[in-house]
């Protein structure tokens, strides 16, 4: 199966779709990527071959398909809508996958929720009655290491984690840790992608009980070895569950609403900055 994943990361959008979209990737054997080339994107980090498209038109992606004849969609897109994959669907006739955070409307055969709040009757009236629904915590799309790290005991060096995404375009992170005691060893990870480095390592240098990690190799470690983790409510949540850490949920953009609800009523800490 000849299989395309429409996704972008991007200092503003952050990483998070590319990353899981990564894991998902291992279930296939022939994948490319479609993305556009955006400031502060994964692309030189893809290790597929990536089609940079010139524009968000979804006849430059029609094109692509019908002209490389892939079999298989996978949209992981918030800007690609139900009328979108519609005509995606009329003019090519592929077999779409479709990542879904919000609990909207789709048209596709399959629908990918990975958020631990989702269950099949959310999605009641939103899809073709053909659609098969994969929701919910058991389709989680978690990286290796943090079932390793799972199972593994390991001291507890630093109080606090935080990581608000691989990019943070509010600058959340600096906010938090600057507020947070300065006689608790706190950890900030974040990528290179950020915006705001200069002002976290300027904080780093400030006060020697934060360290600023940029692009870490093994966050599922630096998260064990942490008392208490304060992380975006995003796929970060999922890892977080895995390890059965101790954690506050920061709600920052729209389709992570949904999750911060969740994670409320069953007891989670959770702060909105929405």
């Amino acid at each position: 199966m000849k299989v395309l994943i429409r996704s972008d990361s991007s200092s503003q959008i952050g990483h998070g779709h590319i990353k899981r979209d990564l894991i998902l990737a291992k279930q296939y054997e022939d994948v490319s990527f479609a993305c556009l080339a955006l400031k502060g994107s994964l692309i030189d980090e893809i290790p597929y071959p990536v089609y940079e498209l010139t524009s968000a038109s979804i006849y430059e992606l029609i094109n692509l398909i019908k002209e490389e004849n892939f079999d298989l969609l996978i949209i992981d897109h918030y800007e690609i809508t139900a009328n979108d994959e519609k005509l995606i669907k009329l003019e090519t006739g592929i077999k779409i996958l479709s990542f879904d955070d919000e609990i909207k409307e789709h048209f596709c055969d399959i629908l990918l929720n990975v958020n631990a709040y989702a269950k099949e009757s959310d999605y009641e009236g939103l899809l073709p009655k053909y659609c098969e629904l994969r929701c919910g915590f058991s389709y989680a799309l978690i990286r290796d290491e943090f079932y390793q790290e799972s199972k593994i005991q390991r001291e507890k060096i630093y109080d606090y984690f935080i990581c608000i995404g691989g990019s943070d375009n509010k600058n959340l992170s600096f906010d938090i840790a600057n507020k947070l005691d300065k006689n608790k060893a706190i950890i900030i990870a974040t990528t290179k992608a950020n915006i705001h480095l200069k002002s976290l390592q300027k904080l780093s240098q400030k006060k020697s009980n934060i360290q600023v990690h940029i692009d870490y190799p093994n966050l599922a470690r630096l998260m064990n070895e942490s008392k208490k983790l304060i992380i975006s409510a995003s796929s970060l949540v999922n890892e977080a569950l895995i390890l059965k850490a101790d954690f506050k949920a920061i709600a920052y953009a729209k389709n992570q609403e949904k999750l911060a609800t969740w994670l409320a009523k069953k007891g989670y800490e959770v702060e909105s900055f929405i």
